[in-house]
């Protein structure tokens, strides 16, 4: 019954919601590119590709889960050298990112829309061994599939921040009868073992491996590309700049950064302002509050003289990291939720973020105690802080080590991720799943 409404309501919920999320798949740019892949429709050469190897499927929603997905996809491989994956991802830019760093072993699709004869024509494709989804993308029926179809499902590197679980508890009913199909649950802290067990998971089925995006073996930053120091080269920025990069900013952050920037390189003048909005859709919103704080933007697509420079690229910003002297992390001061705050972390680079950390708000706790992560309450205080950092190079060195050394209960996260995975595809349920 559960599943029959869904069913019933969904289209009608997606009807009403289609206007909105085609603008903005258009305003994120190349969403036609294999668009009937979301329908379920795919090609004879995919068919062709895909149907030559048994295949796992791993499910990631956008970037931060494909990057996710890669560590993990890597390790598998390493296990099990016959290994052949789907990469399934959900947005434009998370596809393009993934298609660019995928190995010929992995095929890389648009995940069905959650409807029945979507998802039906997808596992008709795959025929996957087993499915892999990455953080908290839980679909009804991707999941009721693989429950008919016997294959075994994995969440990994599971999140479930304090607020979602309040979410899921006011339906608990229906969201118990769901989650309790999983077949592994790859929790990141010991907390939330019990926070999954609430919502209906058998205890059995949930191991704690840490996080997979925090595990430093698990693959570094890469090192920047040749092109990024002659982007800033043209962009204005010396050779010898004091870089301060903002990533994945939000709506109201960059306009507090420029000011910061504007009075702290009157005091400090090598200081060089990098900008990276979290939606590139953005870029002329965020050029035009740069301009408003009488800056001068330059775009790092067409760069030129200028006295900051907006990244107006997807997929690049941790390959920016090792470059910075100092990071921001968006989406943290005006907004609530956060962004990961552990890959500039692992560029050795000292890192700063607002109060709205909520999304990682375990990580950031951690980092905090350890002295590894400065976390201010406003603009003032971040302001304050930059000045600090700027004045004190010892201090910008002590931070990212000893970030580090408060990550090391992630180490090893994919290593032991990838062995569940193999283990639960070997033996049976520990208890029968629900139907």
């Amino acid at each position: 019954m559960i599943r029959f409404l869904y069913n019933l309501l969904f289209p009608v919920v997606l009807f009403f919601l289609l206007p909105s999320w085609l603008f903005r798949m258009a305003r994120r740019g190349n969403w036609r590119r294999k668009f009937l892949q979301r329908l379920g429709i795919y090609t004879a050469d995919v068919y062709d590709r895909v149907q030559a190897h048994p295949r796992d499927w791993i499910h990631a929603v956008s970037v931060g889960e494909v990057l996710i997905a890669l560590k993990l996809a890597h390790r598998l491989k390493q296990r099990d050298p016959g290994t052949h994956l789907i990469l399934s991802t959900t947005t434009s830019t998370g596809f393009a990112l993934a298609e660019r760093e995928s190995p010929d072993w992995i095929e890389v699709i648009y995940n069905p829309i959650d409807l029945p004869w979507c998802v039906g024509e997808a596992f008709d494709l795959i025929r996957p061994r087993r499915m892999i989804l990455v953080e908290a993308e839980i679909w009804p029926n991707l999941l009721h599939t693989c429950v008919q179809r016997s294959v075994p499902v994995g969440l990994v590197n599971a999140r479930l921040s304090t607020r979602s679980e309040e979410r899921y508890q006011a339906f608990r009913f229906v969201v118990s009868r769901i989650f309790r199909n999983l077949d592994l649950v790859c929790v990141q802290e010991p907390d939330d073992i019990d926070r999954w067990r609430r919502l209906g998971v058998n205890s059995v089925r949930i191991q704690c491996t840490g996080s997979i995006k925090f595990d430093a073996d698990a693959g570094s930053i890469p090192a920047p590309a040749p092109e990024f120091r002659e982007v800033l080269r043209q962009a204005g920025a010396a050779s010898d700049a004091t870089l301060l990069l903002a990533g994945s900013t939000h709506p109201g952050e960059e306009s507090i950064l420029a000011g910061i920037y504007q009075r702290l390189r009157a005091r400090f003048p090598s200081l060089y302002l990098i900008l990276a909005p979290r939606h590139v859709e953005r870029t002329g919103e965020v050029t035009t509050a740069l301009l408003a704080k009488a800056l001068h933007p330059t775009l790092r697509s067409h760069p030129s003289p200028g006295d900051c420079l907006v990244l107006d690229s997807t997929g690049e910003l941790r390959q920016w990291y090792p470059l910075a002297s100092m990071v921001f992390i968006g989406k943290s001061l005006t907004a609530a939720g956060g962004q990961n705050p552990v890959e500039p972390v692992f560029a050795g680079v000292p890192v700063l973020c607002g109060p709205g950390m909520e999304n990682f708000a375990a990580v950031t706790a951690s980092l905090v105690r350890a002295g590894g992560l400065i976390q201010v309450r406003d603009a003032n205080q971040l302001e304050e802080a930059l000045e600090n950092l700027l004045a004190d190079p010892a201090r910008r060195v002590a931070l990212p080590e000893r970030a580090m050394a408060a990550l090391e209960p992630h180490r090893g996260a994919t290593d032991r991720t990838a062995e569940l995975i193999h283990a639960f595809l070997r033996e049976p349920s520990p208890s029968p799943p629900a139907t």
